[in-house]
């Protein structure tokens, strides 16, 4: 187990320099995974910011995800859940819009008037504190290459195989720490597994 999100962190760190990683820049995933992200930048000496998506509800079950966009209108859709589920074009684009603006707003807020990195032939690392389903990151996967990264690493603390794998057509590698055999969610794998409230997270991009 992980004592807590920064020694989490550390260990991701040393993985992704035990497998030969290059980074130019670290994306956190707020909130969790900015104590994850900027123990890995440190390590690396590169710079932290943020890449941040919110999950589609689908219709009469908002917690089950039919899909993800990231702040910059970037999208992804689970199109078997979306057709079996008999979802509609109006209810799917009011869905994108609500998530598209709470994405950017998340976003802007984390930056705090800070302009974004400039992604455009970088090696870049998402990060998190974990993968569970892997919606919302699959958003964020996608928005880092719209975005014209040179390489994308998807790099976790823990997650399950299945997830990982279904991520690994959205990032050209996938670094993970734990892949336990049987997976009920990312905080069994952390002793200290305490929410991070936005003061907190933002606290982790101005070091």
């Amino acid at each position: 187990m992980f004592a807590d999100r920064e020694d989490a962190g550390r260990r991701l760190a040393s993985l992704l320099e035990q497998r030969g990683v290059a980074l130019d820049v670290v994306l956190a995933i707020p909130r969790g995974g900015l104590p994850v992200g900027r123990a890995v930048a440190d390590r690396f000496g590169v710079p932290l910011d943020v890449v941040a998506a919110k999950k589609l509800g689908a219709p009469h079950n908002p917690e089950l995800a039919i899909g993800a966009a990231a702040g910059d209108g970037t999208v992804w859709l689970n199109d078997d859940l979306v057709a079996r589920l008999g979802v509609d074009e109006a209810y799917l684009d009011a869905e994108r819009e609500r998530a598209t603006t709470t994405a950017r707003e998340k976003t802007e807020t984390y930056r705090a008037g800070r302009p974004p990195l400039d992604l455009a032939g970088k090696r870049v690392a998402v990060v998190d504190d974990g993968v569970a389903t892997g919606a919302t990151t699959r958003a964020c996967l996608d928005a880092v290459r719209a975005l014209g990264a040179a390489s994308v690493v998807l790099a976790v603390p823990v997650g399950p195989r299945d997830s990982l794998d279904a991520l690994a057509a959205h990032a050209d590698d996938v670094v993970c720490v734990e892949t336990p055999a049987v997976f009920s969610a990312v905080g069994q794998a952390y002793r200290n597994f305490s929410q991070v409230n936005d003061e907190a997270a933002m606290s982790y991009l101005e070091t």
